[in-house]
């Protein structure tokens, strides 16, 4: 039985440092990266002009929105450089049996 406050993002051992995908849960496109061996779960939309995030640059510790260049931090979500200023949603992330599951906070 499929669980809809729960999605699979995929097996870890093909999400190798710096992997980035989306997934849909409950309609919602979530951005996950698995940066430094953590994985990360976030809205994949930026807060500024509703771009996806998925796809732009990470490291140290935030992921950088191609089309005006606003950094979210992964781990709080946080608009760290303008444009962007309002945070973007966490999700959460959870491995179970090498299997990484993403599911609202």
């Amino acid at each position: 039985m499929s669980d809809p406050t729960r999605v699979l993002a995929g097996h870890t051992a093909e999400m190798p440092e710096g992997h980035q995908t989306a997934v849909d849960l409950n309609g919602v496109s979530v951005l996950v990266v698995n940066f430094e061996g953590t994985y990360y779960a976030l809205r994949n939309n930026c807060t500024h002009k509703d771009f996806p995030l998925l796809g732009g640059d990470v490291s140290m510790g935030r992921v950088t929105c191609e089309k005006h260049g606003a950094k979210f931090e992964l781990a709080t979500g946080k608009a760290k450089t303008l444009p962007a200023v309002k945070p973007v949603k966490l999700y959460r992330t959870q491995v179970e049996d090498g299997q990484l599951y993403v599911s609202e906070l």
